[in-house]
């Protein structure tokens, strides 16, 4: 019986900040999105893990991004025809491509960030210091939480 109450209680919090995280990452894409030509959630994370890791091939970028080898070409694609990612031949497989950021991505994705990051600044502005200290350990946590594998479990791509 109390396992179930701490279940219960656990699998609550995880809705409450499931649905506190899905609002926030909504507020952040309609901010970014105030930048003509910005980029979807997809192609802005592809290429934020390409300026990370770069450069990369796109099996690389798939198993990174954790989805499948076609969506992340369709993506590079997309980048590359905005002229946000370069493609280079792989000198180790020549039938494939390594993919690099280009100055112009680099200069997308600071301007969505700073959008972003000054978005949630003013929201913070007004906050108490522990609040502060609080969503800052909770940054960490959630950090955290992406990194780890789940236990006895492969993630679903």
């Amino acid at each position: 019986m109390t396992q179930m109450i701490v279940d219960t209680t656990l699998t609550d919090s995880a809705a409450r900040l499931r649905m506190a995280i899905v609002r926030m990452a909504r507020r952040l894409r309609q901010e970014a999105a105030g930048a003509a030509g910005e980029l979807t959630p997809t192609s802005a994370a592809a290429l934020a893990t390409v300026e990370r890791h770069g450069p990369l091939t796109p099996s690389e970028l798939a198993e990174i991004e954790r989805v499948k080898r076609p969506t992340a070409t369709r993506t590079l694609r997309v980048l590359g025809e905005a002229g946000l990612v370069d493609r280079a031949p792989d000198p180790e497989d020549g039938r494939s491509a390594l993919v690099s950021i280009t100055a112009t991505g680099r200069d997308r994705l600071r301007r969505g960030r700073g959008r972003k990051n000054a978005y949630l600044a003013r929201r913070m502005r007004d906050l108490p210091a522990a609040d502060l200290a609080a969503l800052d350990r909770a940054a960490e946590i959630l950090e955290r939480v992406l990194e780890e594998r789940p236990r006895g479990s492969e993630e679903r791509r």
